[in-house]
């Protein structure tokens, strides 16, 4: 018997997707198109398409010049499609992802491909483009939240601002600095089973807590390291899905949301606020809401963990806990296997790794794995909702939720 999707109204679906391996920095000789050689060859690949199928390409990235995205997407075909260069910070790939998904659900294409990448130098970031100087930095507002409260030290300053929030969370609600390492510890654990991961190693809680310090309460195995990888989706409409047979291979996006800085962020001055947790908080209640489903629906979650503290922090603004419990949450083992939620199945950021541009989009590939049930040694048993969170300093936070459709037997 012939067997069809049903789709639901104006949607857009993921319909293939493809990542390179993370890996440090400097660890290949390649430069950043070879990744997006790759990782936009395995997306197309996956959803069974070629590149002359596309019709507008928008890339993330954060450290290559203006028109990298054309360089990187020329090693796919020169067939003349519209590219757009994407630079959102941290939030860069589910940025680019979202101007895929928007493209699709308002009519405008049928097929388009979101490719973000990142080739990184060693060591801890700085500030980025404005080259050290804070007072010229788009994020000078937020670190001076933290310089007011905390003071500027000599490290490395995204790990200050985000160890200084760990900080007001020990102090505020009694967050242990083991409940922060026991997110680090699982992390790496998931990691193990991740063949595109950066690190695959698994560390207890007290090996995490000896770890170098890099600024208290964090130490290296609680912080996402530099990465060099790419990744790729391919986004599809309805008409494109069934015209291509694709039923079996895509997942729905349900709802997405960006949401930036408001008065909220800086009003209280504390650093749990600056890093994002409003943000977050209100691009999740606008998915739930657009989407009717909330987090109790959701089984598997791809968080921005940069740091241990804003995993604690993103499970509060996604309505996991109420504030100050992210600590007990993960402690009870609720965000692993066998709890509520599988949290970072693909080792997160911190063991994942960090390309920047490339983490928002590598985070739906994990998700559409999941959802497929292709996970391999990492699936989520009965998998069927997903939830993805990208956050970047200065600040975006994009949320999105997928669904896995099943095709249905015609007459059922």
């Amino acid at each position: 018997m012939e067997r069809v999707l049903i789709f639901r109204g104006m949607k857009a679906y993921i319909a293939g997707v493809g990542m390179t391996r993370f890996e440090k920095p400097e660890t290949r000789d390649w430069q950043y198109w070879d990744m997006v050689r790759e990782a936009g060859g395995k997306a197309l690949g996956d959803a069974g398409i070629a590149y002359t199928e596309v019709e507008q390409v928008p890339v993330g990235y954060c450290f290559q010049a203006s028109t990298a995205g054309q360089r990187a997407a020329y090693e796919l075909g020169l067939t003349g499609v519209p590219v757009y260069n994407v630079n959102n910070n941290c939030a860069t790939g589910s940025t680019a992802l979202m101007l895929a998904r928007q493209f699709v659900e308002g009519g405008i294409s049928d097929c388009v491909l979101a490719l973000g990448f990142e080739k990184m130098t060693r060591g801890s970031l700085g500030s980025g483009a404005d080259g050290g100087d804070f007072r010229s930095s788009p994020v000078a507002r937020h670190y001076g939240v933290m310089a007011a409260r905390h003071g500027f030290e000599a490290t490395p300053p995204t790990a200050q601002i985000f160890g200084d929030a760990a900080r007001e969370h020990m102090e505020k609600y009694g967050t242990t600095e083991a409940q922060l390492a026991a997110v680090g510890a699982k992390n790496h654990r998931h990691s193990a089973h991740n063949p595109y991961a950066q690190f695959q190693d698994v560390y207890t809680v007290d090996e995490i807590l000896a770890s170098r310090p890099v600024h208290r309460p964090l130490t290296k195995l609680q912080c996402s390291p530099t990465s060099d990888g790419a990744a790729a989706a391919v986004v599809v409409s309805e008409r494109f899905a069934q015209r291509h047979g694709l039923g079996d291979r895509v997942v729905e996006i349900v709802a997405q949301a960006m949401t930036t800085d408001t008065e909220e962020s800086f009003a209280s001055g504390s650093c749990i606020d600056v890093v994002g947790r409003p943000m977050s908080r209100e691009a999740a209640r606008r998915v739930y809401e657009r989407a009717g489903l909330g987090i109790e629906d959701v089984d598997v979650v791809e968080l921005h963990d940069c740091f241990s503290i804003n995993e604690l922090l993103t499970y509060e603004a996604l309505g996991m806990c109420v504030a100050g419990e992210s600590g007990k949450l993960v402690e009870s083992g609720a965000t692993t296997y066998g709890g509520r939620w599988v949290v970072n199945p693909s080792g997160g950021l911190i063991s994942k790794g960090h390309p920047l541009g490339a983490t928002g989009i590598a985070q739906i590939a994990e998700l559409t794995w999941q959802l497929r049930g292709e996970a391999g040694a990492r699936q989520v048993p009965g998998a069927r909702v997903g939830l993805a969170h990208n956050i970047g300093l200065g600040g975006a936070a994009v949320v999105t939720l997928l669904r896995a459709d099943r095709p249905v037997a015609l007459g059922a």
